[in-house]
């Protein structure tokens, strides 16, 4: 049987069958967006934007996938969904990471129609073409029926990537060349947690009725924290705050915070943990923010107290008062890596007016839930958070939708909202030039 890189990875551009108008009124609105105002109605409103999203932005970047707590063993796969693209990602016998179009050669049926699950060879329920777990055709239809040549016909395979446990694919047929140097940043950050011995406590999938640009705007910055009473009981209220900008009402909380955040910079150089912040949101193509920051209370978890939620430390931790490493990638990603779990979330498009929101909590691979920690209490700060960050962005959808939008200002503790809108317009400029 051929290799199946033989298989052709090119796709159609969505963005080729759009009218010629509708393209040069996109570029004139990225050409003129003010700098530190939000985006015109069409970017969160209109269907053919969103086609070039799906073309400029997750046609052609990395996108954060998943991890590999959640495809532990061979055969183990999830199915990756957003816009029009479903990617399988999965195990290999030899342990590597496979990611393939989940479209059968044969008729275009889903070969994989399951969120996750494990498979030996891939079989489509439609008609029974069988894939190796690398995508070639080993059988279509009857004995001595085929007359083509079945490595013509493998599935089309698709880019990855694993960076210290962190599943990235690229739909591009050349991806972006900075993601190699950027994940050698933020590698050093991740790898002690360990994620590679870790699993799955819980998987939330959160459908929010809003565009997927204002489930990151909502996610980068923290001017409505207010809106989050179970999250403010760890994370301080004043992220994205600087000496300049912190009103009075937050001032003892602004110094309770440097306070901590000193005392977790001798932690993490007492035990050889990088803490900086490396910020770089929109100047790289693969756009990124990482640093190790304090959390409220006793500082170990999110928790009402910020006591640790379970017994067990992650990978080789040697203290659970390690506050979080926080870390944003762009188009669709952040996450919250602690002594004792980590919290991975992903952004997936399904309409101009729809997102997956997709949240997975880890715990090391030896905990035992009942044991070394309540599932309930785990999970309760960020299920509360994420109902009501939904609740935002569809409240921030309708208004976007009214004829009485306009785009308005970023305040300064908003930076990195900016910087994600700037990101954005950059990539769709080059995509659309």
């Amino acid at each position: 049987m051929a290799a199946v890189n033989l298989t052709p990875r090119t796709n159609r551009r969505l963005t080729d069958s759009l009218p010629q108008e509708r393209v040069a009124e996109h570029r004139r609105l990225l050409d003129n967006r003010p700098q530190g105002m939000s985006l015109a109605a069409p970017f969160y409103t209109d269907p053919t934007f969103f086609s070039a999203d799906m073309d400029g932005i997750f046609g052609r970047h990395w996108v954060f996938a998943g991890s590999v707590a959640e495809v532990r063993e061979p055969g183990d796969y999830i199915t990756v969904d957003y816009g029009p693209h479903s990617i399988i990602v999965l195990r290999n016998d030899d342990g590597g990471i496979n990611a393939l179009h989940n479209v059968c050669r044969h008729r275009g049926a889903r070969v994989l129609p399951e969120k996750s699950g494990t498979t030996g060879n891939i079989v489509c329920p439609y008609h029974s073409w069988t894939y190796t777990p690398e995508g070639a055709l080993i059988h279509a239809s009857a004995p001595g029926e085929l007359d083509f040549d079945p490595s013509c016909y493998s599935l089309k395979n698709v880019h990855s990537r694993e960076v210290a446990g962190l599943i990235f694919v690229c739909l591009a047929d050349e991806p972006p060349e900075d993601f190699d140097e950027v994940s050698k940043l933020f590698g050093p950050y991740v790898a002690p947690h360990d994620l590679g011995r870790t699993k799955v406590a819980y998987q939330q999938d959160l459908i929010e009725e809003g565009n997927w640009k204002l489930v990151m705007e909502n996610n980068r910055e923290c001017y409505h924290c207010d809106g989050h009473p179970e999250l403010a009981c760890s994370l301080f209220p004043t992220w994205g705050l600087t000496d300049e900008v912190v009103p009075p009402h937050l001032a003892e909380v602004w110094q309770r915070n440097l306070d901590a955040e000193l005392e977790l910079q001798q932690r993490c150089e007492r035990y050889g943990l990088p803490y900086e912040v490396l910020e770089e949101l929109d100047t790289r193509v693969a756009g990124f923010r990482i640093s190790r920051e304090p959390l409220d209370g006793h500082g170990e978890s999110f928790s009402a107290s910020g006591r640790r939620l379970s017994k067990r430390l992650l990978g080789d931790l040697p203290d659970f008062r390690l506050g979080r490493c926080s870390m944003h990638l762009q188009p669709n990603s952040w996450f919250h890596l602690l002594s004792d779990h980590a919290i991975t979330f992903a952004a997936f498009p399904v309409a101009a007016d729809k997102t997956l929101v997709r949240t997975t909590w880890l715990v090391p691979d030896d905990a035992v839930e009942g044991v070394d920690y309540d599932l309930d209490t785990l999970t309760h700060t960020w299920k509360q958070t994420n109902i009501q960050d939904r609740a935002f962005v569809e409240l921030c959808q309708r208004g976007t939708a009214s004829p009485a939008y306009e785009p308005g200002p970023y305040m300064r503790s908003e930076y990195q909202v900016e910087a994600f809108i700037n990101w954005y317009v950059q990539r769709m400029q080059e995509h659309l030039a």
